[in-house]
């Protein structure tokens, strides 16, 4: 029988959606996103309000999937994060030349030696360099984010704001396979109490600075930043989004500077666990989308 790389990739996606987990394609034979960027976005679709990106547009849905990989054998990405995954990611050394240095593998079973815990029994795959991909399932009320070199050197992590490539994907370097373990165990403690984050200052009520602004422009500011400061942990990048797109009207017609709505939604949306980062390339999307599509005052 011939091989079908296409359909041998959709499969890949269609198994990891049937475990939960979050995919989207990745460029034929590359682990880069095939989904379009903020500077090529239609706002169309899901991005009507806004550019989305392949965190946000990751699916389980397997209509959507097959979709998707009926346009070419694009590799698999699973965005680590919405799928409620912590990867561990063995890295092996960039210096091929030294053969006496320790792999990222070597390096976490020292760690769990002498934590006095076995190597994990989890889900695991064996990247196209040789290196390996620890599946854990994230620990219930802690949004972990990325982390490189937290742990150890060579361990890394996958978690929120983060990808990994499914098994049955294939680069020029080799092919990405299931190694063992049926499903992905909870993350150990002793991983947890590592790389579990800062716990956020807590913050007083929002004071928005005393500027000459519409009295509505104003209130609607401060009434969607209270919404962002309380929006859900799964949510709190789509609620920004779609807070600032609300007010962006407001600057539009000139109620409110730009720079005192963006002020206040980082202020939010730091204070609710995004990264600054985070923070300005929503804000700046959702802005910049709701200006251009912001309606006549008289029409509103």
């Amino acid at each position: 029988m011939t091989h079908n790389p296409r359909r041998a990739l959709l499969r890949a996606a269609l198994d990891a959606a049937s475990r939960g987990w979050h995919v989207f394609p990745l460029r034929p034979g590359t682990k880069r996103p095939a989904l379009h960027g903020e500077r090529a976005c239609p706002r169309t679709g899901e991005c009507t309000a806004g550019h989305r990106k392949w965190e946000q547009r990751a699916t389980t849905d397997p209509d959507r999937i097959r979709a998707a990989w009926s346009a070419a054998p694009f590799n698999v990405g699973i965005a680590t994060g919405p799928s409620g995954l912590v990867v561990v990611d063995l890295d092996v050394p960039k210096d091929k030349g030294s053969a006496d240095a320790p792999s990222g593998a070597a390096i976490f079973a020292a760690l769990c030696e002498r934590a006095g815990h076995a190597i994990p029994d989890t889900y695991r795959t064996r990247t196209a360099s040789g290196g390996q991909h620890l599946h854990f399932t994230a620990p219930n009320g802690i949004r972990l984010t990325n982390t490189a070199g937290t742990i150890a050197e060579l361990v890394d992590t996958r978690a929120w704001g983060g990808y990994v490539v499914a098994a049955g994907s294939h680069t020029p370097t080799g092919a990405y396979e299931a190694v063992s373990g049926s499903v992905a165990a909870p993350l150990p403690e002793w991983l947890q109490t590592i790389l579990k984050p800062a716990p956020v200052p807590s913050t007083g009520p929002l004071r928005l600075p005393a500027v000459d602004a519409g009295r509505a422009a104003l209130a609607a500011l401060e009434a969607e930043c209270a919404i962002v400061s309380a929006a859900p942990d799964t949510t709190r990048n789509t609620t920004l989004n779609r807070c600032a797109f609300k007010v962006g009207r407001f600057v539009a017609w000139g109620d409110i500077p730009r720079h005192v709505v963006e002020e206040a939604f980082q202020g939010a949306g730091e204070a609710r666990g995004l990264s600054a980062a985070e923070c300005r390339a929503t804000i700046r999307s959702a802005l910049d989308s709701s200006i251009r599509k912001a309606r006549p005052r008289e029409a509103a």
